[in-house]
């Protein structure tokens, strides 16, 4: 039985129509396995989709069905207007991150140095490296996996001469260069709470990582972490930028001052929600208990 794309689409949105996103989801899967694009479903509704191309079809809207996250089913993940690989075993990149990466953005100046904690797919740190000049940096993570989708994001785009890659548990990565000074120490670590973890919708909470979701019982161990280190590791007036979730901003501002940061900054997304978390380090910063 020969079948038409939209026939096929329309097929696709009714197995998956109880998700709030059903039709962007068939679309964008048929796509994928069509090596289509979005105007095709316009301009070429009738055209045939082979027997292959329509069972193929019905196993990935199968595998949308049981909530695998279609970023997974396809490989890719668009971000900061960049095609990224993503696995399972790193978070999707999401629009709450981009917010971190254009406020990075205005604060880098050409030759900047950058540490991005708890790296992942990349996607800060390769996006901040694209969308500059001559700028490099560092990405670490505790997973050796997500470090091999980092590092094949990075030659991918190009970058790999001005990236490196480092495994280990936050500045641990760093044992073998101590003495290594940032203009910009980023990050979106882990900032859930734990009790709420089982709360989210099961494309999170069953397929992304829960070590990339964990951020401890109230959901701040990798700030007191990251705050308590990162001055160390940047050069006399270097930033800290850290997402942060929505209601998170006074608690990660009081984590600042108490590590002895100044010129702190909450910066809001286009919601209006807490997003960004922003400091600077002291000249004589000397970590928790400082007096500015």
């Amino acid at each position: 039985m020969a079948y038409t794309y939209r026939e096929v689409y329309q097929e696709g949105t009714a197995m998956l129509d109880f998700l709030p996103d059903a039709r962007i989801d068939a679309r964008r899967l048929l796509e994928h396995v069509c090596g289509t694009t979005v105007q095709t479903l316009l301009a070429d509704p009738d055209r045939p989709v082979s027997p292959g191309e329509y069972e193929k079809y019905l196993e990935l809207i199968s595998r949308r069905q049981q909530r695998e996250p279609l970023a997974y089913i396809v490989g890719e993940q668009e971000f900061m207007g960049l095609p990224f690989r993503v696995s399972p075993h790193v978070l999707i990149p999401g629009q709450d991150t981009e917010n971190l990466v254009e406020e990075a953005m205005r604060e880098l100046t050409d030759g900047s140095r950058i540490l991005d904690l708890c790296t992942g797919s990349g996607c800060i740190l390769l996006s901040l490296l694209q969308y500059s000049n001559s700028n490099s940096g560092v990405g670490t993570d505790l997973s050796r996996e997500a470090l091999a989708v980092a590092e094949e994001n990075g030659k991918r785009l190009g970058l790999a001469d001005r990236v490196t890659w480092l495994q280990g548990d936050l500045f641990e990565a760093l044992k073998d260069r101590p003495e290594e000074k940032f203009d910009l120490v980023i990050s979106n670590p882990p900032y859930i709470p734990t009790e709420v973890i089982g709360t989210l919708e099961p494309e999170v909470k069953e397929r992304e990582p829960f070590m990339a979701l964990d951020g401890g019982p109230d959901g701040l161990d990798f700030y007191r972490r990251i705050l308590a280190e990162a001055w160390k590791h940047l050069c006399i007036s270097g930033a800290v930028m850290l997402e942060i979730g929505y209601d998170q901003g006074e608690a990660v501002r009081q984590l600042m001052e108490e590590y002895g940061y100044h010129d702190i900054r909450i910066l809001r997304d286009y919601a209006g929600n807490d997003r960004v978390a922003a400091a600077v380090r002291a000249l004589n910063q000397q970590g928790a208990g400082y007096i500015m």
